[in-house]
């Protein structure tokens, strides 16, 4: 996952419990109405009776029965027309989280599920690892760490720097391509993340982090994520060869997998929310 995720999902997670309160508020479904009535104004009763009532007004006033050539032009009048709610009132996702953090590899709730080939699965990695916005934001975790002395092997000055700033992308590219394109692709598992988009709050936020350890195989069945689970190990023991000794052993591989993990979980929760961020936060359809 790279940095700019990790880190900017956080910050959609303190915007989702106002968007959930408004989420909440009962929407008045004025197309359902005009559906009845548009079927009472059509029903075969009054079809029937405004027949029945034709010839006799017809034979009264003397003039010729024109109620087949009637019935002839109500068969060629339009159905009423059927309430839509799908167009606007359904969540979708976007490209982008914030407009800025990238967000390819979310599905919006309801599209049908469809297999990504290998070479789809290569290029969702290569969108997350190599945005614009991944090379902005490596830069800022690279001026963290180097304020922090966090890795005081690592020397001072500019080319430290440098060391902090390749050592933090390289961190983000080896995890978008281990857990989204190769063991996906060894395993035929999806990486994406198909948004709920319905229920409660608590019922949501549920499936969120359960999605950190279940996803969906290429032929559309629920599986264990090995994708994550797996992905996220391997990546963290890659990080033991650059990174200097003392950060090396099954302890920090094990630190570094479940930091893995905790972002995994808040990037799915700030994907499951978003649409609702942006519909009721933003006003954005």
């Amino acid at each position: 996952m790279p940095p700019l995720i990790r880190s900017a999902s956080a910050a959609l997670v303190l915007l989702l419990i106002p968007s959930c309160v408004w989420s909440q508020a009962p929407a008045v479904d004025s197309g359902a109405a005009q559906q009845s009535n548009s079927a009472q104004l059509q029903s075969p009763a009054n079809a029937a009776s405004q027949d029945s009532a034709q010839p006799q007004s017809s034979a009264g006033s003397g003039r010729p029965n024109n109620n087949s050539k009637q019935r002839k032009k109500k068969k060629k009048l339009p159905k009423a027309p059927q309430p839509n709610s799908s167009s606007e009132n359904q969540l979708q996702q976007t490209k982008r989280m914030m407009w800025i953090v990238p967000n390819f590899g979310a599905v919006s709730p309801g599209v049908k599920f469809k297999p990504m080939t290998p070479r789809e699965k290569f290029w969702m990695a290569t969108e997350d690892s190599f945005d614009y916005s991944s090379f902005a934001w490596t830069a800022v975790l690279a001026a963290q760490s180097y304020g922090l002395n966090e890795y005081p092997e690592l020397g001072s000055g500019g080319v430290a720097y440098g060391r902090y700033y390749w050592r933090a992308m390289l961190d983000g590219i080896s995890n978008s391509y281990f857990s989204e394109a190769i063991v996906p692709v060894l395993t035929h598992e999806d990486a994406r993340y198909f948004t709920l988009g319905r229920g409660g709050f608590f019922l949501r936020l549920g499936y969120a982090l359960s999605r950190v350890v279940v996803t969906y195989s290429d032929s559309g069945r629920t599986t264990f994520d090995c994708s994550e689970v797996c992905g996220d190990f391997a990546s963290s023991a890659l990080s033991t060869a650059y990174y200097p000794p003392q950060e090396r052993g099954m302890v920090k591989i094990s630190e570094g997998w479940g930091t893995q993990l905790e972002s995994a979980a808040l990037n799915n929760i700030a994907k499951e929310f978003w649409p609702d961020i942006r519909k009721d936060i933003f006003h954005k359809h």
